[in-house]
Formats: structure tokens, sequence, C-alpha cells
């Protein structure tokens, strides 16, 4: 039993540690677009697209708003703020569903338009931001109705696409190590890879865990 409690313990520690890692990695990112520019990193390809009216804006509010979707987020499945300051736990809510309703997800539709890789990559990004905007909304709803299980699964299920930002870039790094193939193919491969993984790992824990609960 102490050892089963060890190896948990050891196992959130390290997966806190690199989802900090990561989140700095994005943090670094999301500054490279700072001051507003519409030759700065990524956008440096995007060349074909950034004259529509619309393409910068909404990549920019996608980008500063996902980096602080990703540090609300860490803090919400925290037992110890939860019990302890649960208003401070509401709060961080409230800003992570606005934050992502009314900015993150509809312009990651937008740009998931015009994605890199083709129709399968943008099929991909738009589904994302859909899927995305609707477990956000479920989960929110679900609170309202004072249904905290069904508020935790599919707040579980948003936070899993919010993390897509980590993911996606960790499949892409190990994608070009390992294979080094074009990179038209290597969006193809992780517009779907970045979150597909993340969203069926939660429903295999929900899964199980119900199963354990009846």
């Amino acid at each position: 039993m102490v050892s089963h409690v060890i190896i948990r313990n050891s196992f959130k520690i390290f997966a806190l540690i690199l989802l900090a890692f990561f989140s700095y990695l994005m943090l670094k990112i999301s500054l490279q677009y700072i001051p507003y520019s519409s030759d700065s990193a990524f956008l440096r390809i995007k060349h074909d697209v950034v004259h529509y009216f619309w393409y910068l804006p909404a990549f920019h509010v996608h980008a500063y708003s996902s980096i602080f979707l990703l540090l609300a987020g860490f803090t919400q499945f925290s037992s110890y703020l939860r019990i302890k300051y649960p208003m401070v736990h509401r709060y961080i809510g409230k800003l992570y569903v606005i934050l992502l309703l009314g900015l993150a997800a509809p312009s990651g539709f937008l740009i998931g338009l015009v994605a890199n890789g083709g129709l399968s990559s943008q099929i991909a990004f738009c589904l994302l931001a859909i899927l995305w905007f609707y477990f956000t909304l479920r989960g929110f709803w679900a609170i309202q109705q004072s249904n905290v299980s069904s508020h935790r699964a599919f707040l579980l299920r948003s936070f899993a696409l919010t993390l897509s930002a980590i993911t996606l870039r960790a499949w892409k790094w190990l994608l070009v190590f390992l294979f080094t193939p074009r990179p038209m193919d290597v969006y193809t491969v992780v517009a779907w890879l970045g979150w597909v993984p993340n969203l069926l790992v939660v429903e295999i824990f929900l899964y199980y865990e119900n199963r354990r609960n009846k």
C-alpha cells in the first residue's frame, strides 16, 4: 500500500515537472509573437494567408490566450486548491471558461480553416476547436446544475484538448527526430496526434473510474 502511494506521488511529481517544462517552452513560443508582427516565427511560412484581414488577429488571440489556459488549467485539478481555497478554484475556472469560449476556441477554429498540411489537417484542427468549445461549455453547464461528476468529466476532456498545445509540439519533435519527414507531412500527422491520443487517455481513465465506482 505504501509503495503504491509512493509510486503514485512520484508519477504526479514527474508529470508536473514535465508539464511545467513544456509550459515554459510554450511561453517562450508565445513571446516570439510579441510585438504584433506578420513576419515572426511560424508566421514566416504563412505568407499565403496573412493577408486575410482576420488571420493575424485570430492567430495572435489564439497564441496569447492558450498560454493562460494552460496555466489556469493546471491549477484546477489540485485537490488542495479546490478544498482549501474553493473561491480561487471558481474564479480561475471562470477565467478558463471565458478565455476558451470567447477567444481561444473561436480563433482556433478560424486559423484551423487554413492550417498547414491540407484538408486533413484543416479538418483535424477545426474539429479540435469544436470539441474544445463543446466540452468546456458542457462542463460549465454541468456545474451550474450542481452536477460535479459531469463537470469534472467534461473539464478533464477540455483540458486534454488544451494540452494539445504541448503534445502536438512533442509529437512534432519526436517525428522529426526519428524519421525526418517532409514538413507538410509532419503537420498532417501531428494535427491528429496532437489531441486524439489525449482524449482517448481521458476516456479510458473515465471508463475505468466509472467501473470502479459502481
